[in-house]
């Protein structure tokens, strides 16, 4: 475990290293409103072939909460390449594979676009072209959603009443129980007064990133990533799944597979079927069997 410093506005990024060193390199970090820990599931299934280096975001998991000013995707993004620039001067240099999921995919799009920062992605439901929405409507989705945000309930006697909380949500509903006991885990806090728990990232701080999400969606451009790109969406016949791109016609820059009756939470809901098609699409480019 080691931090990553020099972030905008002073904020430190906690990142550990597990599984086999010997094995290819997969960075993976989370969604808005998570950490990488809510995904245990999904990354211990990597533990035994890969050389794993896992990160929250600012302000989410095991960082503390900094200044809201800078909790923005520029400054993720700048995390993100401090993050793989510290790895590979602690480690050496070697291929990179991104593993993200929604915010962190986006994120790493990003990074892709302006530095080769990545050998491959592969990217859980990264929110591109928004559901049942059209660019016109972007700005109206985003706002929707940091208005369901802020109406989150933030504190909780104990963990075990945030996940019967979670359980009785629309967006959670296809968890099975250790999932939301994982949640809870994973994503509250001990509050300051000693007698609760509250959550690690700030409701006011994901609303935030809710509302201009899609506009930094609007300035990818997939033509301008080099490395391949493995999108993992979810069933686009349920509510809440996004699409690698709303033109069309990049998704032929895309290796797009989505998995059946999955939400935008897929790899909480199915992380062994999720493992399953990241495997499969690093076997195909080469990058699964090799050892260092």
């Amino acid at each position: 475990m080691f931090d990553v410093r020099g972030a905008a506005g002073g904020a430190s990024i906690t990142v550990r290293r597990h599984g086999n060193p010997a094995g290819p390199r997969l960075v993976l970090s989370h969604g808005n409103g998570f950490s990488i820990d809510s995904y245990y599931p999904l990354w211990s299934l990597f533990t035994d072939r890969f050389d794993l280096f896992i990160y929250d975001f600012r302000n989410h998991g095991w960082n503390p909460v900094t200044d809201r000013l800078m909790h923005n995707l520029p400054a993720f993004v700048g995390d993100t390449e401090n993050v793989i620039r510290d790895i590979d001067r602690r480690f050496g240099e070697r291929p990179t594979i991104g593993v993200f999921h929604s915010l962190s995919a986006l994120t790493a799009l990003h990074c892709a676009i302006h530095r080769d920062a990545f050998s491959a992605l592969v990217l859980f439901d990264v929110p591109i072209c928004p559901p049942g929405g059209f660019p016109q409507d972007l700005q109206g989705i985003g706002r929707r959603m940091a208005v369901a945000a802020r109406r989150r309930r933030d504190r909780f006697e104990t963990r075990q009443q945030f996940a019967e909380h979670l359980s009785h949500t629309r967006a959670f509903g296809h968890l099975r129980s250790s999932a939301l006991n994982l949640l809870a885990s994973t994503t509250l806090r001990p509050a300051a007064d000693g007698a609760s728990y509250e959550l690690c990232c700030p409701r006011e701080y994901e609303a935030q990133i809710c509302e201009y999400i899609f506009c930094w969606a609007m300035t990818v451009d997939l033509e301008s990533v080099t490395c391949p790109i493995k999108a993992i969406g979810a069933d686009p016949t349920v509510s809440n799944s996004y699409m690698p791109s709303i033109d069309i016609s990049e998704l032929d820059r895309v290796d797009y597979d989505f998995v059946p009756e999955a939400t935008h939470l897929l790899p909480f809901e199915q992380p062994e079927t999720c493992a399953a098609l990241v495997l499969e699409f690093l076997t195909d480019h080469g990058f699964a069997s090799v050892q260092w």
